[in-house]
């Protein structure tokens, strides 16, 4: 059966204007009545551009010349920008990003939250570049390349985008993504490893490969001379994260520092950790002014990790109550706070998603509380909060539109107000948008 050929494009008007710029960072513009959402432009731009794809109510395309630029457009730095989906705004200015971002909290808290904030926050802002210590980039062997490519996956695709570096990856990888890639293309197993998972906190790096079939003895000495050379540990991954093993010689103790409220958190390489590590300490150090723990509170924390915010809290407190739905976080948790002479801090794994089956802790009572919970948000436990006697809470939220659910609930079914809210630029140079926001009841 002769494959059916897809449709091709049609042409693009001359230029278009951009109005404004989409959640995920892509301009936006009108044309026959049509919603185009376009890659690489910015609002007030006039821009040509080639469709990528199309749809009854909208279409997607690509920016190929800026004929009138906005006064924020600066040349993006890295020379795969146009194609990895790794980023997405580098030819925005990074202080127009943070303003970029921080309108569209606002915006999304007011028109879908129908709650305003009293304040703004100020920005918390770390280094833009060799930032990410967590990452997964993907592994493939490309016949017609001759060559092993590893990386982010291309914007829209699920090719690897061929990288030769990347300057939001820590150093340590982010300049031997080529080099890396060289060393996989000489293993036996090279067309069996689909991906990598980088893992680093303040001192070893940890390059986990997952692995379709076992490497060779051969294979093995290639990547312990190579990480040897460059300070890199590898480990193997044959299935789930249970199946995670160092190479011979390769085992090492991952942790990051929290030097604001003397605290080392010790974590395996699949844990969830914070992938910039210079904010998440200036996010630890906001959050503990904010709550404003006192030696006679007890406090809560919702979606507590491996104790990221627990433990600095307990330095504070009187007694800080953890709960986490995965329990080889709890166990890493408690060893945590071991490790550092902390004895006011518990934790207990409980699914925090769960409306049946209540737990004991659910009828304490807690003077504040805060709530870290993934991008479904915390909508399931909100309803307890009064009940608990919470009367401040500080959500940190890494979705806007979960938080603007949930600061609807709280604001207008519960009776608390937002007080504050800012932005936390985790990811720059990403459309990614994380926030602090803090209720108090009255």
């Amino acid at each position: 059966m002769t494959k059916k050929k897809p449709k091709p494009f049609p042409e693009p008007p001359d230029a278009v204007e951009i109005a404004s710029l989409t959640p995920e960072g892509r301009g936006l513009a009108q044309v026959d009545g049509k919603s185009v959402f376009l890659h690489g432009a910015l609002p007030g731009e006039r821009v040509r551009f080639r469709y990528t794809r199309l749809r009854k109510d909208r279409a997607e395309g690509t920016v190929e010349e800026v004929l009138r630029a906005a006064p924020e457009r600066v040349p993006a730095p890295c020379p795969h920008a146009d194609i990895c989906g790794g980023c997405s705004l580098q030819h925005l200015d990074p202080a127009a990003q943070i303003r970029w971002k921080q309108e569209m909290l606002e915006q999304v808290l007011t028109e879908t939250g129908q709650a305003r904030p009293e304040r703004r926050l100020p920005p918390l802002v770390a280094a833009p570049w060799g930032y990410r210590r967590k990452a997964r980039l993907g592994v493939r062997y490309v016949a017609k390349k001759g060559r092993t490519l590893v990386g982010f996956r291309e914007r829209g695709t699920s090719y690897i985008a061929d990288l030769r570096r990347c300057d939001i990856l820590h150093p340590i990888v982010g300049e031997r993504i080529e080099a890396i890639a060289k060393l996989l293309d000489g293993l036996s197993i090279r067309q069996r490893i689909p991906q990598i998972e980088m893992a680093m906190g303040e001192g070893p790096c940890v390059l986990v490969l997952r692995v379709l079939e076992p490497p060779s003895a051969r294979d093995i000495a290639r990547l312990t001379d190579f990480g040897g050379t460059c300070r890199l540990h590898f480990y193997v991954q044959a299935g789930g994260a249970e199946t995670i093993r160092p190479l011979p010689g390769q085992d090492v103790d991952l942790y990051y520092d929290l030097p604001g409220a003397d605290v080392r958190l010790y974590f395996q390489p699949t844990d969830f950790t914070q992938v910039n590590p210079g904010l998440n300490s200036m996010m630890v150090e906001q959050a503990l002014m904010l709550l404003a723990p006192r030696s006679d509170e007890r406090i809560l924390d919702l979606f507590c990790g491996l104790g990221n915010f627990t433990l600095p809290i307990a330095r504070r407190a009187a007694e800080v109550l953890g709960v986490e739905g995965d329990p080889g976080l709890v166990a890493r948790a408690r060893t945590n706070a071991e490790h550092n002479g902390i004895t006011n801090a518990r934790f207990v794994a409980a699914d925090l998603y769960a409306r049946s089956d209540p737990q004991p802790w659910a009828s304490q009572r807690f003077h504040k509380a805060l709530l870290d919970p993934p991008r479904s948000g915390a909508l399931q436990v909100l309803e307890l909060l009064p009940a608990l006697g919470v009367e401040r809470i500080l959500y940190v939220s890494c979705y806007p539109a979960t938080l603007a659910r949930d600061a609807d609930r709280l604001v207008n079914g519960l009776g608390y107000r937002l007080w504050a809210v800012g932005v936390l630029d985790m990811f720059p140079h990403t459309a990614h948008l994380e926030a602090m926001a803090v209720f108090e009841r009255g």
